[in-house]
């Protein structure tokens, strides 16, 4: 096992759109990219997490009915844990066990110590801070609004043995949705009124590590977690609101975990995070949203990893700013 050079790791292949938006279609590479890419293996993780906690760690729908802290605060506290168990436990791995060295790591350097752009001038210490005091907060906010409308008849509950069909689709659109919600919403962050109140926060974070996924600024995660609100629109099982919300904010975490992947026996065994959104946190002006909805290809806003995208970008950046 060789480490990765001080430039850090760079992926053999430029970055594409799926194979769903390729042409001419190629249905074989579509139908994989569905069925094993998006849903395997974190797809089935959340979905099977969703279940455990919709069964045995959510209060009952009587419960539910009246706002009351005797059942928030439980909800909050699992969702503590659990963030602190999936970013904690990468955490350990990667950069305090160092567990495959600088293997697969985007970025040759480590996560910053004494400096003044974070709180305690500790980038992991302000990244634990603002992921677990206002993004657990916020989530849970978010998470009971929408269990507490659920339990008083205010959005409509579809049963899975009434339209499992329905919900199966649902489930698997959650991708697509909240892909398009995130990159509508990251280009909004990025209006520099908004940027300087809210967005720097997690710009701050260049060289990105698993707690840096969800440290936001209080407004950010209002608004970037905002997307769960779509179910008061659209007919769904409160199973749904879990697997949303823990998709959303543990994958940030695995995403933002610096390395392409987890090495086992000198292979690549678990992929995590992205070269796509990693360009995003270089460049800033690139990657705002994800794969799954290429709407950054459309807008001219793709950076595929390549030096022929870092050249047109950086022409791109003379257009608009004029230097």
């Amino acid at each position: 096992m060789v480490d990765t050079p001080k430039k850090g790791h760079k992926p053999i292949d430029a970055l594409e759109v799926p194979p769903i938006y390729w042409w001419p279609p190629n249905p074989l590479k579509a139908s994989k990219y569905l069925i094993v890419d998006l849903l395997f293996p974190y797809g089935w993780f959340y979905l099977f997490l969703a279940l455990i906690f919709w069964f045995y760690l959510t209060p009952n729908k009587e419960q539910m009915i009246a706002l009351n802290f005797s059942w928030i605060l439980p909800i909050w506290l699992r969702n503590f844990l659990l963030l602190f168990a999936i970013a904690g436990g990468l955490h350990w791995l990667l950069y305090i066990k160092q567990n495959q060295g600088s293997v697969f790591k985007f970025n040759g350097s480590w996560l910053a110590v004494n400096n003044r752009r974070f709180l305690f001038k500790n980038q992991v210490r302000d990244n634990m801070f603002w992921s677990l005091i206002s993004g657990v907060t916020i989530w849970t906010l978010y998470e009971t609004l929408i269990l507490w409308s659920f339990a008083n008849g205010w959005c409509q509950i579809v049963r899975w043995d009434k339209a499992p069909i329905y919900l199966s689709l649902l489930a698997f659109s959650s991708f697509f949705w909240g892909t398009f919600h995130f990159w509508l919403v990251h280009r909004l962050l990025h209006w520099p009124p908004l940027y300087k109140i809210a967005h720097d926060l997690h710009h701050r974070n260049i060289n990105v590590g698993p707690w840096s996924g969800l440290s936001m600024h209080p407004v950010e995660h209002l608004i970037f977690l905002g997307s769960i609100l779509v179910h008061w629109i659209i007919p769904a099982n409160p199973v749904h609101i879990l697997y949303h919300m823990q998709y959303f904010t543990l994958t940030a975490a695995t995403t933002h975990a610096g390395f392409e992947g987890i090495v086992v026996k000198d292979q690549n065994r678990l992929r995590l995070g992205t070269f796509h959104h990693q360009m995003h946190h270089r460049y800033f002006e690139c990657n705002y949203g994800g794969l799954e909805v290429p709407w950054d290809k459309l807008f001219g806003s793709f950076h595929d990893g390549t030096e022929k995208a870092d050249s047109a970008m950086k022409a791109r950046r003379i257009r608009i700013m004029g230097s």
